[in-house]
């Protein structure tokens, strides 16, 4: 027989199959008669045309919303997904109702997906119809192979055939990257929080793990989202690193081998087996599509190197973005509430020259950053681009006062004096590529960045009493790394773009523990020192403008606090401070404390007003995408 005619004789098989299954009359779900058939025919196409096909039942917890009910492989490689519906229900996606409408919305993330009731086909990919929809019967439940129709039969063909040949079709620039994997840790983030809710969950018995490791307060919604972001990046950065393929031990391997330990052992415990098993699907696809993606093309596209030059910066460094775009198509509300709108490079370069020139003219240190003793940090570095821009600059500098042949010495130097915090996963991964290859590019392979996951506002004089495992014990390491920074290091420099978000609750609100952590409530105990934000309020509240104060619960506010604290109240010793932030300090009632405080510390202070209002009768730029007036602050 030719192949067409072998194609057309399974199908046969395949309809005759489905309505002896129905004319039984057992009671069965409709769809759970038609898996076998499905499944037989795809091994059947996959004989005829030379693909090695097989199928697997995606077990599913009743009450969610569920997964396909076939997950295909072809080649032994993840190839996509098939979702049964009962027969006469059709495969038209857009006009699915209730609980199946429901399935599309999370479904649609699906790169290579089919839909079929038997009789009708169509084929998605990412939430997208492609080519026609196919119906081969009336409805073969009721009339099996005497009902096929020969035409439609041989569109079912090609149909198939694209399915089970689909190839993950990568993009080739960080943006396309971050949109094409949004989706996919999105379906992961999806799956974890429906995990969460079931007693008997080994995704519920890591959440508890990673709550007493990292982040006490991370609720549900919080440990899915970083559990997605974390298993994401980890692998992104594996591929990146060279991993030979993304299964765990390779993924975790190549991570530890270029000194990503944190990472490593992140996944290893979110990547345990029986949590494995629960979200085989979304973490399949995720592995399946960064496997192929080609690291040497994005990494290629950096350009030449040479001296920082802000005009080229995006061209020359394709992840200057990335993780905004990542979680703008990801989740645009996370964005928005976690303030993540990364500063434009001449602002940072700006900000950046400045300090070193204060660092040369005030403080008599002729290279600036690569001077000895300059310990710098910036305490919410999101994908590191002020560490880069440091890094930069000072490599810059020690090229041209000392020669070329200094740079690495001077930069080995400095990158142990360069400290960032970042609390999310995802920009703190993404952190740590950027600052390894740009070392490495710089010629110092043999220094790794210092880049902690921390919260910043933690408070740095409780050390985490959590318990010590071999399998979380870099993740321990890793906080009390980071509070020794907060506790121990001298900072000489701290600078950045703190993320800025008021808090809408009142001062009597319920619930969660309120934002601002050490900086607004202090340490637990009766001879604990007042919190430092008092320094802020008391002014305010002794003035009769207490009224006012609900405005000082910011973000920007709490680092701003805490980074007068780092550099000027816990040492006698001089510094520098320059961020970024709203402007509404400049001005108002509320913030008379806040500027009290610093005219007290600063010998010198400069504001450059960058406007930026987008309400009100006389609208100005903002350098962000965002209504908040923002100002430079020196």
């Amino acid at each position: 027989m030719t192949e067409d005619q072998r194609f057309e004789d399974a199908v046969r098989q395949f309809a005759d199959a489905i309505a002896a299954n129905f004319a039984t009359r057992i009671p069965a779900q409709p769809e759970d008669q038609l898996k076998a058939p499905v499944r037989d025919l795809l091994e059947a196409c996959g004989g005829i045309w030379g693909i090695e096909a097989a199928s697997r039942t995606e077990v599913w917890a009743e009450g969610g919303i569920g997964r396909p009910d076939l997950g295909v492989t072809a080649g032994g490689l993840l190839c996509g997904h098939i979702e049964l519906k009962a027969p006469g229900r059709g495969a038209r996606a857009d006009r699915f109702r209730g609980r199946d409408r429901e399935q599309w919305e999370r479904f649609k993330a699906l790169p290579n997906l089919i839909y079929t009731d038997g009789s009708e086909w169509s084929l998605y990919r990412s939430g997208k119809r492609v080519g026609d929809r196919v119906r081969i019967a009336d409805d073969v439940s009721d009339e099996g192979a005497s009902g096929l129709r020969a035409a439609p039969v041989r569109k079912l063909a090609g149909l198939l055939r694209d399915f089970l040949m689909h190839e993950p079709v990568t993009p080739r620039t960080a943006r396309g990257l971050a949109e094409f994997l949004a989706p996919l840790a999105r379906l992961l983030r999806d799956e974890v929080r429906e995990a969460l809710d079931r007693e008997d969950s080994a995704v519920r018995r890591i959440a508890d793990e990673w709550r007493g490791v990292l982040f006490a307060d991370a609720g549900s919604a919080q440990f899915a989202d970083a559990y997605a972001q974390t298993v994401t990046y980890a692998l992104l950065l594996a591929q990146f690193e060279g991993a030979e393929n993304l299964r765990q031990a390779f993924a975790v391997d190549a991570l530890r081998e270029s000194q990503h330990d944190l990472l490593a052992t992140a996944l290893d415990l979110l990547e345990n087996r029986p949590a494995r098993e629960e979200l085989s699907m979304p973490i399949d696809l995720l592995q399946r599509a960064i496997e192929a993606v080609d690291a040497r093309v994005l990494l290629a596209r950096r350009g030449r190197q040479g001296a920082f030059n802000p005009s080229q910066e995006v061209d020359r460094n394709p992840w200057l973005y990335f993780y905004e775009d990542f979680l703008g198509a990801y989740d645009a509300a996370l964005r928005k509430n976690r303030g993540v709108y990364f500063t434009p490079v001449e602002v940072v370069r700006a900000q950046v020259r400045l300090v070193a020139e204060l660092l040369r003219d005030r403080f008599g240190k002729s290279t600036g950053f690569a001077a000895d003793g300059v310990a710098v940090l910036d305490p919410a570095c999101g994908t590191g681009t002020y560490p880069l821009a440091v890094l930069q600059h000072a490599a810059d500098e020690a090229r041209e006062r000392l020669g070329s042949g200094a740079v690495p010495e001077r930069l080995r130097d400095l990158a142990g004096r360069l400290h960032a915090f970042e609390i999310l996963v995802g920009p703190y991964a993404v952190a740590q590529l950027r600052l390894t290859q740009r070392l490495r590019e710089l010629g110092v392979a043999d220094s790794n960045p210092l880049v902690y996951l921390a919260d910043t506002l933690e408070s740095p004089n409780v050390p985490p009493n959590v318990p010590y495992s071999v399998l979380t014990g870099p993740l321990t390491r890793e906080r009390e790394r980071a509070r020794a920074v907060k506790s121990q290091t001298r900072i000489f420099v701290c600078l950045g773009n703190p993320p800025y978000d008021r808090e809408q609750r009142g001062p009597d609100a319920g619930g969660e523990r309120r934002k601002g952590g050490w900086v607004r409530h202090g340490d637990a105990g009766l001879d604990a020192d007042p919190p430092i934000l008092e320094d802020f309020l008391a002014p305010v509240i002794e003035a009769g403008d207490g009224v006012h104060v609900h405005n000082l619960y910011n973000d920007y506010v709490y680092f701003w606090r805490w980074a007068l604290w780092k550099v000027f109240d816990s040492t006698a010793d001089a510094g520098i401070v320059t961020f970024i932030t709203a402007s509404s300090y400049l001005s108002g009632p509320a913030f008379a404390g806040m500027r009290a405080k610093m005219r007290e510390l600063f010998d010198e202070l400069w504001i450059i007003e960058l406007e930026g209002a987008s309400r009100g009768a006389r609208k100005t730029y903002n350098v962000f995408q965002i209504q908040t007036p923002v100002a430079i602050a020196i």
